[in-house]
């Protein structure tokens, strides 16, 4: 499958991730996470693929985050309350989101870029 990254215009850590995937030659489609967030079940996918904590897939400095209270609101919610709040609003996820859906990178960590996505 090819590799997504759901990048957000901006965004200094999406252009940062995009400038380094161009310059590394790793191919790439670029979707637009404000306007196209994934889906539920492809958020689901994703996390599921990632090992990661399901909260880790909120973008906590977001204005969004804070205005809705999240921080106090997340730690009793459901995982499936999770997956719709974040498949509603694509500035609640983490970015840049990069995935192939067997493999998954949140935020712009140039060395986990590289370990994860190859490079040059």
């Amino acid at each position: 499958m090819a590799i997504k990254a759901y990048l957000y215009n901006k965004c200094d850590t999406c252009r940062k991730a995009k400038k380094w995937m161009t310059e590394e030659g790793i191919g790439f489609e670029e979707i637009p996470i404000v306007e196209a967030p994934p889906g539920k079940e492809e958020l689901r996918r994703i996390w599921q693929a990632s090992g990661l904590e399901l909260r880790k897939f909120f973008n906590v400095s977001g204005v969004q985050y804070k205005e809705l209270g999240l921080k106090d609101k997340l730690p009793t919610m459901s995982e499936e309350e999770m997956l719709d709040l974040l498949a509603s609003n694509g500035k609640l996820i983490k970015r840049p989101l990069i995935t192939d859906e067997k493999k998954v990178t949140l935020g712009f960590k140039p060395e986990e870029l590289e370990k994860t996505w190859g490079g040059k």
